[in-house]
């Protein structure tokens, strides 16, 4: 297999040191492997490019499914299987998770035949126990996010998911943090490696600059409406710690004229989806969220990063931290408190500065507009839909030049395509009606 040639696909010139010490392990003993390394160091690749050259070298010519990652979240499950496809390594995988029903993701697997399945514990066992995927077949785990995936929520489907896999050779644990242990049903080999690339006594990186903003006010909208106007276009998380705050904090963004996507766990599959494309191909500037967003995204140039609510625990302001001044960039973080709030203990290091925000044009002062919007088509790679497919559509019917679009992600029935937000109504206005590929579809703004 030709790991260059992945790295030049990915756009990567060279694997990193921890990337380095991880596929020396994986390759170098047929021991466990746990690896800890910051959120933004490049995990997922770290332990992808191992384990592809592992199944490569066994006989493929079984249908039967090899490996198993296990995330404690559908967006990292997702995430991952689109680095593996990215990659172009010839293996075959998929994404199994809730929320969807189990007998289409059966078809799936069906079809496929995937050497590797990325999928949420619960899922995975389901599959396991109708036969979906043969138990008997898996020689390697992935535990992505240990530490998330063996608290108490995930507990039992854990240990069932261990005893459903009588074949298991290897097992690969990751996590951002060091978890106190791991436990014993896991069942980790004595000849295992554990690779630490967790920096002593630093919780985010030096990269990411702290401030503090107060808020004159226990309810602090006015406050962050404010922050955010100081930041410009900047791409900014603001974190909420409950699903009800996200959507009533978005509602008042929106209705002030800021381009937002908002995300937490009581959305369905595709509105997940739609919000999380809307934010990372730059068609909104915000994202408001639950903590489920601190884990498992891994959307380049976030600038800033926002507390309204506080983090409930030092494992989430880390990871909440993690989303910015991923691989080399830099980021801001920034704590409103509002009267009588002060910072967590766990929060060390030197004072954070309070940073004074000014007013900007008042109240009638209007956030700035994303770049790019974003837009649905409604075929996919079922249809034989192709991005050039798509280029070419938005180009003749809809009067673009190529530099105005900008990424394109086709799933099996839809796409998404992002495009010059000036752009948007003429495209909508020339693409009426028209079939793309000979095909009638429907194609419009993802609000």
């Amino acid at each position: 297999m030709d790991i260059q040639r992945i790295l030049h696909k990915l756009g990567i010139d060279a694997l990193n040191e921890m990337q380095q010490h991880t596929a020396e392990a994986i390759l170098g003993s047929d021991g466990d492997v746990v690896l800890l390394s910051p959120t933004g160091t490049g995990k997922t690749l770290a332990y992808l490019l191992p384990l592809v050259q592992l199944i490569a070298a066994d006989d493929n010519s079984s249908p039967t499914t090899t490996a198993l990652v296990v995330t404690p979240g559908r967006e990292l499950a997702l995430q991952s299987d689109s680095v593996l496809k990215n990659m172009g390594c010839g293996l075959r995988s998929t994404a199994c998770y809730g929320g969807r029903p189990t007998m289409d993701e059966h078809k799936v697997l069906k079809q496929v035949q995937p050497h590797i399945v990325f999928g949420t514990p619960g899922r995975l066992n389901d599959h396991l126990d109708k036969d979906n995927i043969s138990r008997y077949g898996i020689r390697y785990l992935v535990i992505d996010e240990f530490d998330k995936c063996l608290e108490m929520g995930f507990h039992q489907e854990m240990q069932k998911l261990l005893k459903n896999l009588p074949g298991l050779q290897r097992r690969i644990l990751l996590s951002a943090t060091n978890a106190e242990q791991i436990p014993l049903f896991v069942n980790m080999s004595k000849k295992g490696t554990l690779i630490d690339f967790l920096p002593e006594a630093e919780q985010v990186p030096e990269r990411v600059t702290l401030y503090t903003v107060a808020s004159p006010q226990k309810d602090k909208l006015d406050t962050l409406r404010q922050l955010l106007l100081n930041l410009g276009d900047a791409s900014s998380i603001v974190f909420l710690n409950y699903r009800d705050s996200v959507n009533r904090v978005n509602s008042y963004l929106q209705q002030l004229g800021f381009t937002t996507s908002y995300f937490h766990g009581g959305l369905e599959q595709r509105q997940r989806e739609d919000m999380l494309y809307k934010f990372s191909n730059g068609s909104a500037n915000v994202l408001v969220a639950t903590d489920l967003a601190s884990r498992g995204l891994d959307i380049p140039n976030i600038q800033n990063i926002i507390h309204y609510h506080l983090p409930e625990s030092e494992d989430g302001y880390i990871h909440r931290v993690g989303r910015t001044a991923r691989w080399d960039a830099t980021g801001r973080t920034f704590f409103i408190l509002a009267p009588g709030e002060a910072l967590p203990d766990y929060i060390d290091g030197d004072p954070i500065p309070y940073v004074a925000i000014s007013r900007q044009g008042g109240e009638s002062a209007q956030p700035p507009s994303p770049r790019m919007a974003t837009i649905y088509i409604g075929k996919g790679k079922k249809d034989k839909l192709s991005k050039g497919d798509i280029v070419g559509f938005l180009c003749k019917i809809g009067g673009l030049q190529p530099d105005e679009i900008g990424h394109i992600d086709v799933k099996d029935r839809y796409a998404y395509a992002a495009v010059r937000r000036e752009k948007l109504q003429q495209i909508l206005q020339l693409t009426r009606g028209q079939k793309i590929k000979g095909l009638k579809t429907v194609l419009e703004p993802v609000r």
